[in-house]
């Protein structure tokens, strides 16, 4: 079983799309939406889903008013502000404000009243559909919800469980933006990473980023140029650092309206055209897979 992450230095670069379009390429295949603070891979799969979990992470504060004896000892000790008073028909109550609360449990420790319980808190949803592609794993993550990486691994795992079941070769992760713990998350223990990037200075210094974080790992990288043709010359900058840092170039993938047609349309853009980036992008998967049978 190969494992390929699609990332990126920055979000907008195109990543999903190049995702989208391998997934109708690719045979036999689990494909894994890691990209849980904005995912959006389901928007051009339509997925339907066949399991939904809720996902737990931390635990946030919650004031039983049956028992509180209205001491403000936890007013006085939450530094979040999350803990709020109010009066009404001559009554003092306290309640604690969910967003604001960080699970820290100091409130829960020091109420002499123990009057403060402490679940578990539910921090998104995590999914398991059927596409026309093939089943997907993906995830949602609640609003200012924290734990963005465990719930990385969560996909992961599932998405392994699944293709173990079902004899599935590859598993297809379009990952999050960046290098933060979600992105390590993605791509430790990967067969190999795709890196897609933009012929601009900030996209070669995302490169020079991420191509960094996936040798720290010791995974195999490649890279693509998406729309190399609006700056020919910083594209070939590009691909000349990516060689010097041990990335491999597969190719790369012009300017196209097409893409933006295709995902109104809600498919992927080798399914809505055969020309033009469509045309790019079919040969960077054939580069890259068969890197990627040899990593």
């Amino acid at each position: 079983m190969r494992e390929l992450v699609v990332i990126s230095g920055k979000g907008g670069t195109g990543k999903t799309s190049v995702v989208a379009s391998f997934a109708a390429l690719a045979e036999n295949h689990v494909l894994a939406d890691c990209d849980v603070d904005a995912a959006d891979l389901h928007l051009v799969l339509q997925p339907e889903t066949r399991e939904r979990h809720e996902f737990r992470s931390g635990n946030e504060a919650r004031i039983n008013p049956e028992t509180c004896t209205g001491c403000c000892e936890c007013l006085t000790l939450c530094r979040f502000g999350a803990v709020h008073k109010s009066v009404a028909a001559g009554r003092v109550t306290f309640s604690v404000e969910p967003a604001s609360c960080e699970g820290c449990g100091v409130c829960v420790d020091n109420c002499p009243a123990g009057a403060i319980d402490f679940p578990e808190r539910i921090a998104g949803e995590w999914f398991i559909s059927d596409t026309r592609h093939g089943p997907m794993v993906h995830a949602r993550l609640g609003a200012a919800a924290e734990n963005s990486g465990k719930l990385v691994s969560l996909v992961r795992r599932e998405a392994k469980r699944l293709s173990g079941e079902q004899g599935r070769e590859l598993i297809l992760v379009d990952g999050p933006p960046g290098i933060g713990c979600p992105v390590i998350a993605s791509v430790t223990g990967a067969s190999m990473v795709l890196i897609v990037t933009e012929p601009t200075l900030s996209g070669r210094h995302d490169l020079l980023r991420v191509a960094e974080l996936a040798r720290h790992f010791r995974v195999p990288a490649a890279a693509c140029v998406n729309k190399w043709d609006l700056n020919p010359a910083m594209s070939g900058a590009i691909e000349e650092e990516a060689r010097g840092l041990g990335v491999t170039p597969v190719g790369r993938i012009r300017y196209d309206r097409a893409v933006t047609a295709a995902q109104v349309a809600g498919k992927s853009l080798v399914e809505y055209s055969e020309n033009g980036a469509a045309s790019d992008l079919r040969r960077v998967w054939n580069s890259l897979h068969n890197l990627l049978i040899t990593a």
